[in-house]
This record gives structure tokens, C-alpha cells and sequence, in this order.
């Protein structure tokens, strides 16, 4: 994925937990359970990264994010799927290191899109209670000032009574699908994963060098 679509992608995801109060369309007590949960994290993420000492600190406000954003957001479930057919022979110990490196990917990337971009508005699409199992899709459309509106979906299930986030359809295109093209692209060309995961690590470190 590129740079610019993978940016486009970090944005709508912050923009579903940071403007989900401003939307218009939906109030709060017409929200399902899956979008009540969303809605929570979205009060903690509003009221706490506003704060300048995030702003001036990336390290802790990736920190920050991660506290509030991992438990709703299934990593381990998203690994595998982003990894593809590479998931099956990987080792144990690379399943481990690549979750938690792209993890870490995904909450860098979209800490450093709140902090450069916090002017959206969402529209919160209602939910039909007598449809939602143990997966939903959670449909909205991000409006942003002088940009056509962007349908996202977010695709969730219910782990033991949790709802949780485990794909982000962007006007039809998956991040997940689009995550695995990358990295299957990324392993054709270094011949294995192990290197990938390495360089993978290596531009966390680095990105997360306290200033």
C-alpha cells in the first residue's frame, strides 16, 4: 500500500473513534452496543489528546492511544488475516514479533494523523438491533471540510461479551487486504518474513526514538 493510501486509511480509523459525538444523525441513545463502545473510547480519546503535552510528546501520546485503543481493537485476530497464506509456515516466534510490530505500525501511524489532522465530522448510520450477532458492520461516512464524504465500514465481533475492530473497509477497499498485498509484496522480494519483520522493527525504533 502506499504511503498516501495507508495515511488515508489512518485517518478515517481516527476519525471513527475521535468525531463519532459530532455526528448528526444518530444520538447517543439510539446507539447500538458495538457503536456505545466506540463512543467511549471516542469520550476518552476527545477529552485526553487535546492535551498539548501529547502533542508535544509522540512517544507518549502513542502510549496514550494504545492504552485506550488495544483493548477494541483485535490485533491477534487482524495478524493472521493481514499476513495471509505467510500466517500458516511462520514460526511461532515471528507470529508473535509481527503482531506486535504491526501493532505498533498502526498506532504510530494513527497517533501521527490525529496529531496533523482533528477536523472531521461523522455520519453514524443506525444499526439494526435484530441483525447484529456475533459480527456486525458498523457503517459511517467521514466528512471532512472540501472533500467528497468517504463510506467506512468497520467491520466487528463479539469476543465474550467485547465488541472489537478487526477490518476497516474504506469505499469499498479493505485495509486488511490491502496490509497483506504490501507485506506479500515485501516477503516476495526479501525471500522470507524474517527480514521483513526486522525492517519492520527497525522503522518502529526508529520512529519512536524519543526527541
Amino acid at each position: 500500500m502506499k504511503n498516501s493510501n495507508q495515511l488515508k486509511f489512518v485517518l478515517t480509523f481516527i476519525a471513527f473513534y475521535l468525531s463519532l459525538t459530532l455526528n448528526p444523525g444518530v444520538s447517543a441513545v439510539n446507539l447500538q452496543a458495538p457503536q456505545q463502545i466506540i463512543q467511549q473510547v471516542s469520550d476518552t480519546l476527545q477529552k485526553q489528546l487535546q492535551d498539548d503535552v501529547f502533542r508535544q510528546d509522540f512517544v507518549r501520546a502513542t502510549q496514550f492511544v494504545n492504552q485506550v485503543i488495544e483493548p477494541h481493537t483485535d490485533f491477534v485476530r487482524i495478524a493472521p488475516l493481514v499476513l495471509g497464506k505467510h500466517w500458516k509456515t511462520a514460526s511461532a516466534s515471528e507470529r508473535e514479533r509481527f503482531t506486535r510490530e504491526f501493532q505498533t505500525l498502526i498506532i504510530r501511524a494513527y497517533t501521527r494523523a490525529f496529531i496533523e489532522y482533528h477536523d472531521w465530522k461523522i455520519e453514524f448510520l443506525p444499526l439494526d438491533a435484530a441483525k447484529i450477532t456475533d459480527k456486525t458492520v458498523v457503517k459511517t461516512k467521514v466528512l471532512q471540510p472540501g472533500i467528497q464524504p468517504v463510506e467506512v465500514f468497520y467491520r466487528m465481533f463479539d469476543r465474550n461479551g467485547r465488541w472489537k475492530v478487526y477490518d476497516i473497509v474504506i469505499n469499498g477497499v479493505s485495509l486488511v487486504t490491502n496490509y497483506r498485498s504490501t507485506f506479500n509484496e515485501d516477503i516476495q522480494r526479501k525471500g522470507s518474513l524474517a527480514p521483513v519483520i526486522d525492517d519492520l522493527a527497525k522503522r518502529n525504533t526508529e520512529a519512536l526514538k524519543p526527541k
